[in-house]
């Protein structure tokens, strides 16, 4: 349970090279109008989808006029796109199984953008890899004694990775009521959200593992891209 955070290196890295903010926001802009749209609400106490969706918003620090603005054009229904979630499944280099999460307007575009980024970086889609990540929520606070790790497995954690922060893993369905349990204990949480996790890792070497970054960053620069989920064991060129 004890060791380097996996979830606190790949945002780590995604927090030095995220020089393109407006993109970002634009990212969470358009999930947080998806998620209104799929829950038929504006109010995330009622709308898990939307919930989910602010938090990873918070976590990235977009501004709350931003959100607020967002959720009012949904509920209004605001002219605009209507995104469909889809999902795409591939191999990288060294054969690390891929995950791939959407928003798009246009099915045929996004699938031609992430199908040309697989092969120009040594990738393919063929192949199912979603039965390799299990959902899981994630947490993670600044504060590493053994009082929050204890009051973490208390709440239910499943598991608990401890670098310079705590990294707590939940099952989905319970990770507000982890996140509610440590805020009531005094803990605050830098990161509350829903991700995918690898069952099982492949280890690479440092340059094989830059092939995949390099692969996994020109995905995330995609406009639909939301979310990718690798088994590669990147820490040594995240770091």
């Amino acid at each position: 349970m004890a060791g380097h955070s996996k979830w606190s290196q790949i945002k780590r890295k995604k927090a030095v090279n995220d020089k393109e903010r407006g993109k970002t926001i634009s990212k969470h802009i358009r999930a947080v109008q998806a998620a209104v749209r799929e829950g038929g609400s504006g109010d995330p106490s009622a709308n898990l989808p939307l919930k989910n969706a602010l938090a990873a918003a918070k976590s990235d620090d977009v501004p709350q006029d931003n959100i607020d603005r967002a959720v009012e054009r949904a509920l209004g229904g605001a002219e605009g796109s209507t995104f469909d979630e889809v999902s795409y499944e591939g191999y990288g280099p060294s054969g690390v199984a891929l995950l791939i999460e959407a928003l798009t307007d246009n099915r045929n575009r996004t699938v031609a953008e992430v199908r040309h980024v697989f092969t120009k970086h040594g990738g393919n889609m063929s192949g199912s890899t979603a039965w390799q990540f299990e959902s899981r929520g994630v947490i993670v606070v600044g504060d590493t004694s053994e009082r929050a790790q204890e009051l973490t497995i208390e709440l239910g954690a499943v598991d608990l990775e401890v670098d310079e922060q705590l990294t707590v893993y939940t099952a989905p369905t319970e990770l507000y009521t982890v996140l509610e349990g440590l805020q009531k204990g005094g803990l605050e949480a830098e990161v509350a959200q829903l991700t995918k996790v690898a069952q099982l890792e492949t280890e690479l070497s440092g340059s094989d593992a830059a092939k995949v970054v390099r692969l996994i960053e020109a995905l995330e620069d995609l406009d639909d891209v939301q979310n990718v989920y690798t088994s590669a064991n990147l820490r040594s060129v995240l770091v």
